[in-house]
């Protein structure tokens, strides 16, 4: 287990590199001049060209990729084009909103998702769950920023519940800080909601129709015992890599609704700086991103082991 988890370690680090030269390549492709932005409509060529040499745009790109490389390395990612200021002091402010939506959001779908599915697989057929398939589909078939502008204009503008946008820090108060997260963690969550309830349902009814499970009914274990020591346990491993997986989404999809709530967090930052072409707090942004999903993909592999005892590293 040891030895498994430190190659599963350090089998990230080739990850990230070709994460960050692909990352960095593609800005580099990317159309648009920073520099042409910052000097404005009304500047000349030659002013131009001494804003790229200022920044450092006029080298070759393996020259500017290795010194980015050997600042990423010293925990440096460099500083903001059109503000100046280090892109890690930028992402630290942001960090707080983005990584409360994200928490909240994931508490909220598993919290509900799981039992969601394994009702509709106990209910096979039933109304409950042609119900529980039904929410899934409109999870999936509608954007987050529908589901939000909906959320909004019910729960914010015509019965006034709860605020329509902003964010508190939970140093001012858990429920200021709640109330602000609750519509952003719905609109989020209801698509990571669809995903795991409908593996849930899927690998719940495979593990039903098993012989083990048709002996413990025949050995007078009651429907309960059944659904959630005998059939959810050896049905953890598949939803354990859905929920995993499912974190991609949440990082996409936060984007759009940090911009739909006006919640101050990476998304805008992220919206912001691609509008401006402002190319160190992108990178250091996606490549933040780029090792949450490492880290969360490197625990579900862990957990593998406690959910199923038959598989050994």
């Amino acid at each position: 287990m040891i030895a498994y988890a430190a190659r599963r370690v350090l089998a990230t680090i080739p990850v990230m590199l070709v994460v960050a030269f692909v990352v960095f390549g593609l800005l580099y492709l990317a159309p648009g001049d920073p520099a042409a932005i910052i000097a404005g409509d009304q500047a000349t060529p030659a002013q131009i060209a001494a804003i790229r040499v200022s920044l450092g745009l006029n080298k070759p790109f393996l020259f500017r990729f290795g010194s980015w490389l050997w600042q990423i390395l010293h925990g440096n990612l460099g500083n903001s084009i059109f503000t100046g200021l280090p892109v890690t002091h930028m992402i630290a402010q942001r960090l707080e909103p983005t990584l409360s939506l994200m928490v909240l959001s994931s508490v909220l779908a598993i919290a509900v998702a799981i039992p969601l599915g394994v009702l509709a697989a106990a209910k096979q057929g039933s109304w409950i769950d042609r119900a529980v398939m039904a929410l899934a589909v409109f999870g999936f078939s509608t954007p987050v920023f529908v589901v939000g502008y909906l959320l909004a204009w019910l729960f914010a503008l015509k019965l006034d519940w709860l605020p329509v946008q902003g964010f508190e820090s939970i140093r001012h108060g858990f429920w200021p800080f709640l109330r602000h997260l609750i519509l952003p963690s719905v609109a989020l969550g209801l698509i990571y909601i669809a995903l795991i309830a409908r593996i849930t349902r899927a690998t719940m009814l495979e593990v039903l129709s098993q012989d083990y499970v048709r002996t413990a009914r025949a050995k007078g274990v009651g429907q309960r015992g059944i659904l959630f020591i005998h059939a959810l346990k050896n049905a953890a491993v598949p939803i354990t890599t859905v929920v995993g997986s499912g974190i991609a989404l949440l990082i996409g999809g936060a984007v759009v609704t940090e911009s739909v709530f006006a919640i101050p967090g990476l998304g805008r930052l992220t919206t912001d700086a691609i509008l401006q072409r402002d190319y160190p707090v992108i990178q250091g942004v996606v490549l933040l991103f780029s090792f949450t999903y490492v880290v969360v993909n490197l625990v579900v592999d862990l957990l593998y082991t406690l959910f199923d005892p038959r598989i050994r590293y």
